[in-house]
């Protein structure tokens, strides 16, 4: 399930160029000392999976405390049904709602804070902007957070964040280096593809949460495991 974040962040990564890729071409990275630059720039993702880890451990909590309700298997289940309903569902339908309001007013917050930190050069306004970049809204990052919370345990909700944000990270530092990132059509044949991929997670984590005994993918309940295993004990 942790791989599936790292490839989630990959693939989601051109997708949040649109949001992202502007800050990171816009990075006052010292451009004639090349080691600054990849100092600058570390610092930078840092920031960005410090941000990703914490609302992992966040939402990984929340799932935990559901878990402890006997809902891991179901926990599992609706989250991945979750994820493929937001890929089928139309956007319109929550924009009519209005539901996407706070988003954007968080998101005007953000971005007026990042535009004060993008003008200094210090390493502690690189780790404040990737901290910051990686509290914008994006959809992809949505879908990753349901997956910690699937994974009914903090710690590894965090990690699961963690590894998605390090999948990100190939494309965001080639956008620090260049605006103009692969060729059009290859940008539209990848973004049609994430959805997919997102379906296919998503029908991943119905998959573990159906408790089919295939190891590492779709383990027995633990509780299903006791009962056999006293069964087991018992027969003469």
């Amino acid at each position: 399930m942790l791989v599936s974040a790292l490839a989630l962040g990959f693939l989601g990564s051109l997708h949040c160029l649109g949001m992202c890729g502007p800050i990171a071409f816009m990075l006052p990275l010292d451009r004639e000392s090349k080691a600054k630059k990849i100092a600058q720039l570390f610092i930078y993702h840092s920031g960005r999976l410090l941000a990703y880890a914490s609302i992992g451990v966040l939402f990984g909590f929340l799932g935990k405390g559901l878990s402890l309700f006997g809902m891991q298997q179901k926990l599992s289940i609706g989250m991945g049904v979750l994820m493929i309903l937001l890929v089928l569902v139309p956007t319109k339908i929550f924009d009519a709602h209005k539901l996407s309001r706070p988003i954007y007013t968080l998101l005007g917050k953000i971005k007026s804070k990042l535009g004060k930190e993008l003008q200094k050069k210090t390493p502690d306004a690189f780790l404040t902007i990737g901290f910051l970049n990686g509290f914008l809204p994006c959809g992809l990052v949505y879908m990753a957070l349901l997956g910690a919370i699937a994974l009914g345990n903090a710690w590894q909700g965090g990690l699961y964040m963690m590894l998605f944000g390090v999948g990100t990270i190939p494309l965001m530092t080639t956008a620090a280096y260049s605006s103009s990132i692969l060729s059009t059509p290859m940008k539209s044949k990848v973004r049609r593809l994430i959805p997919v991929f997102v379906v296919l997670i998503g029908a991943l984590f119905i998959i573990r949460g159906m408790g089919l005994g295939i190891p590492y993918v779709s383990p027995k309940p633990m509780n299903a495991h006791m009962e056999s295993t006293n069964i087991e004990c018992h027969q003469p």
